[in-house]
């Protein structure tokens, strides 16, 4: 190699770096000149698509986002980290369909990982293909056990399909797990009220609030708890607010 291509490529090199320095401080606008510039001095680097495909992400440009990471994806076909971001830019897009085949690589590539797994389950769900994401999230609870997020989004849908005694059983696996995890306690209350058990839903709603009083969830909570204790029952709609 040359001194004057070895200088190119340590110049490229230094943009990466210090890219990937701004991006990490959340200097996403910051780090994406420096990506680009970095891509101009070397066109084949697929790490610094990568990279550019984040920022953008993070500014929520998912259309350039994706463009940038096919890009990588085309220089790199055994990247798991440009897979996965293919695919949750494709769910922040609008587009859970088209993010499905992304996880699937990305879990190819990685088999172990948990949020692809979780994720490929996401996007199925948000196809309305119910039943796959349910045999998803089963799996991912059967092989991870002490994955929290899987029982959460196990136990939602099942809410969300009108299983309301299926999920409270789900929910209070999480709770066996981690006691503090006091999402689990919100759920389980609107489940129960949801199923008429009302003293039980006041139960676990004061559970809650014992929990997290400063929450965002608290003021839902608290009405709820109001609702129940002046005869006010179930509203048709009643959903847990995220």
């Amino acid at each position: 190699m040359s001194s004057n291509a070895q200088s190119y490529n340590t110049a490229g090199n230094e943009l990466y770096l210090k890219a990937n320095a701004l991006r990490l401080e959340n200097m996403y606008k910051e780090a994406a000149a420096n990506y680009l510039n970095a891509i101009l001095i070397d066109r084949n680097n697929a790490q610094s698509y990568l990279g550019l495909g984040i920022c953008c992400k993070h500014l929520n440009n998912y259309a350039k986002a994706i463009k940038y990471l096919n890009i990588a994806s085309e220089l790199d076909e055994n990247c798991f980290d440009i897979f996965f971001e293919l695919g949750i830019c494709h769910q922040l897009e609008g587009n859970p369909c088209g993010a499905i085949k992304n996880f699937i690589r990305a879990i190819q590539i990685n088999p172990d990982n948990p949020q692809a797994i979780l994720q490929l389950g996401i996007s199925h769900e948000l196809c309305e293909e119910y039943d796959l994401a349910m045999m998803i999230y089963n799996k991912l609870i059967e092989n991870s056990r002490g994955f929290l997020k899987a029982y959460e989004h196990k136990s939602t849908l099942l809410m969300k399909l009108g299983k309301y005694k299926e999920a409270s059983t789900v929910l209070n696996q999480v709770i066996m797990l981690n006691p503090d995890y006091y999402k689990a306690y919100a759920g389980i209350g609107v489940c129960f009220e949801k199923i008429g058990k009302i003293t039980d839903a006041r139960r676990y709603y004061r559970k809650f609030l014992k929990l997290k009083p400063m929450s965002e969830q608290a003021g839902f909570i608290k009405d709820r708890l109001y609702k129940l204790k002046t005869g006010k029952f179930p509203d048709k709609n009643l959903k847990l607010c995220k």
